[in-house]
């Protein structure tokens, strides 16, 4: 049972409302459920200051209208779970799953009326609730169109939100700073919306574990007020819904979550996200290896001393050997390589994943890289794969590929949605790791498929190509906001580094308007345990500068630790593989000055190999001393610029 600091009791009383409460581990955050004028309701306070008003919950179904209104707050029950569980990939090795919880049932119109139950969860660093529509002859057969959740706001706070306008995208854009007052009914937003308060709270609205559902977005409230409004992906098939329930089964929504931290940086370092995600069901994991990519089509496929280089064999020898002398772990063959590929994002008749074109002996590049220790990943057309998964995904097996860049879903309705998950599965039981491309943002999926490596749902460096949009505010936006849900396919590496002013888009080759320090820097700030290297062998001979870092960075750690950072302005991460710590620190377009305080660091002695911002974007200012706890480093970052550290204890 929970103390009654922890859990209030229920209270009602004639003609009142009832009304329960439930308090976080350590008591700061405070989530009330209630049926205050019929209506099912919850607010949330943290440390007695409202985050969240009274807000209305509910379902709007495809028969019967709104399950919201005209409730009674029927029964509650309560658990408590305190536990901890490892990643096999991710920003730490293990984490913990701290909460109180508490279940409610909604009774609509008296006690024979329909039921919607409710579940939520009070963590030191969040919240989070989801609906379970029980399985109920009311609403055998039932759809779900919409929801009620509302997240009023207590003021007009500073948010940072990516307005997409409209369902079936990509997921790419700026999160850029707005009012809450701004936000409007006809806004679709992204995910996370992340807002500060007044009194020094910064919260994000997010989602986890998304499955059998359409994925959330947020509007504008109707009626201007301040705060946002859930709204469900509506089906391909049937638009008019977003969930269409299995009979004879409960109908779970994925968890809407609010995460909350002191500061930014306590978003970045939290794993709620993840621990909301059932644990995996992968008894073997070994085969699973994060790493770095070499990787073709960014950089436009040019490499020295091939006759016509392009998608044929010699051309990926060459990223093979590139990939074999800087000891990256894959060669990423990107579009174009099976017959009907190269198309994308069509997928043309006779298309067939197991079958490359002429020009590519994918078992000998298999059997290349092998020698070199360099494994092989294929990028396949989502829809391609689905028609024929179990063939390719076995025949890819067989060859010895490791793993499989899947692109162009641009969606995330409840069809997409149990795509994913029958990908992953099938994947895992293939031993194939997956990167997902042309996808929504993450919801938690690396627990529970750790061979899940990477997702895109970002906009990244791929920009740079056609735009200039790839700036260094956005770099530093990134981690506040996108990277809060999971890793982020960004495809860093960019070594054609110059001012924003020289600056311009370029297909073949592509140009970065940040530094040489801020490109290494993204190795360890951005979170991808799988990470491109993304630029071309010829760009890095003629400027390596700053590539034996990249060589040596791992992709996946055991502990993730903010120093400092505001959204938008810089960001200073250290993060340890083993005995060994990495900072990253990247800024805006305003240079400055970070401190880095080393009280992170175990006793001993440690040598730290430092390496920041030169005269010129492309320069790196290279030191080493030696450090123990008690030292404090800095590092100067150019405009739109960086650095980094590796911390590796003295010998």
């Amino acid at each position: 049972m929970l103390a009654g600091s922890i859990l209030a009791a229920l209270t009602c009383g004639a003609g009142q409302a009832a009304e329960r409460s439930l308090a976080s581990p350590d008591g700061s955050l405070v989530v009330t459920v209630s049926d205050t004028g019929g209506q099912a309701r919850y607010a949330v306070s943290r440390r007695g200051t409202p985050v969240i008003q009274p807000s209305g919950l509910g379902l709007t179904l495809d028969m019967g209208g709104r399950l919201s209104y005209d409730v009674t707050l029927a029964t509650a029950t309560t658990r408590s779970v305190d536990q901890t569980y490892d990643l096999v990939v991710g920003k730490t090795r293990t984490a913990r799953d701290h909460f109180n919880e508490l279940t409610v049932q909604f009774v609509e119109g008296g006690t024979a009326g329909r039921k919607l139950n409710m579940v939520f969860r009070a963590y030191d660093d969040g919240l989070a609730f989801r609906y379970v529509l029980p399985d109920q002859p009311a609403l055998a057969g039932v759809s779900i169109r919409n929801e009620e959740t509302r997240f009023d706001f207590a003021a007009d706070h500073r948010c940072w939100a990516l307005n997409l306008g409209k369902f079936g995208t990509s997921h790419e854009g700026e999160y850029d700073p707005v009012k809450a007052s701004s936000f409007r009914e006809h806004n679709l937003l992204e995910l996370p919306v992340v807002c500060q308060t007044e009194g020094g709270t910064t919260f994000a609205i997010a989602e986890a574990d998304l499955k059998n559902s359409g994925g959330l977005y947020l509007t504008g409230r109707g009626d201007g007020g301040l705060g946002l409004q859930g709204k469900l992906s509506p089906r391909l098939d049937d638009p008019k819904s977003a969930i269409h329930s299995r009979i004879g089964t409960d109908t779970v929504s994925s968890w809407r979550v609010l995460m909350v931290g002191d500061t930014p940086g306590d978003l970045v370092a939290s794993n709620l996200i993840t621990s909301l995600n059932p644990p995996t069901a992968l008894t073997d994991t070994g085969w699973i290896r994060p790493g770095k990519a070499a990787w073709d089509w960014w950089n436009g496929s040019v490499v020295a001393g091939v006759d016509r280089p392009g998608m044929n064999t010699a051309t990926m020898k060459a990223f093979i050997d590139f990939a074999a002398a800087n000891k990256l772990e894959y060669m990423l063959i990107d579009d174009g390589w099976y017959v009907g590929s190269g198309q994308a994002p069509a997928v043309l008749p006779g298309t067939d994943i197991t079958r490359p074109i002429p020009e590519i002996d994918l078992p000998g590049l298999i059997a290349y890289g092998a020698q070199r220790g360099v494994g092989i990943m294929v990028w396949v057309h989502w829809k391609a794969l689905d028609d024929q998964m179990d063939e390719g995904l076995a025949a890819y097996e067989k060859l010895g590929i490791k793993g499989i860049k899947v692109d162009f879903m641009d969606r995330d309705d409840q069809q997409i949605v149990d795509y994913y998950h029958r990908l992953l599965t099938k994947a895992g039981q293939h031993r194939l790791m997956v990167d997902l491309h042309g996808a929504y943002r993450p919801t938690g999926l690396i627990r529970t498929y750790p061979h899940y490596m990477t997702q895109e749902g970002v906009l990244g460096a791929e920009y740079n190509k056609w735009s200039r949009r790839i700036t260094a505010t956005h770099n530093v936006t990134l981690p506040f906001t996108r990277m809060l849900l999971g890793p982020m396919d960004y495809t860093p590496g960019g070594f054609r580094n110059v001012t924003p002013g020289a600056f311009k888009p370029q297909n073949s080759l592509p140009l970065v308007q940040t530094t040489r320090g801020q490109a290494l820097a993204m190795y360890v700030v951005f979170d991808s345990p799988l990470s491109m290297v993304s630029d071309s062998p010829v760009t890095y001979a003629a400027s390596p500068a700053g590539l034996d870092f990249i060589s040596a960075v791992p992709t996946s750690w055991d502990e993730t630790r903010v120093l400092s950072g505001e959204i938008g302005q810089s960001i200073v991460i250290a993060r340890r593989k083993g005995s060994d710590w990495y900072v990253g620190a990247m800024s805006n377009e305003t240079g400055r000055t970070v401190k880095v305080p080393l009280d992170f660091l175990p006793a001993g002695a440690f040598t730290a190999d430092i390496r920041q911002d030169g005269t010129e974007p492309t320069a790196l200012v290279q030191s080493s001393r030696a450090v123990t706890a008690k030292d404090s480093l800095s590092l100067k970052l150019a405009p739109s610029g960086g650095g980094v550290i590796h911390l590796s204890p003295a010998r």
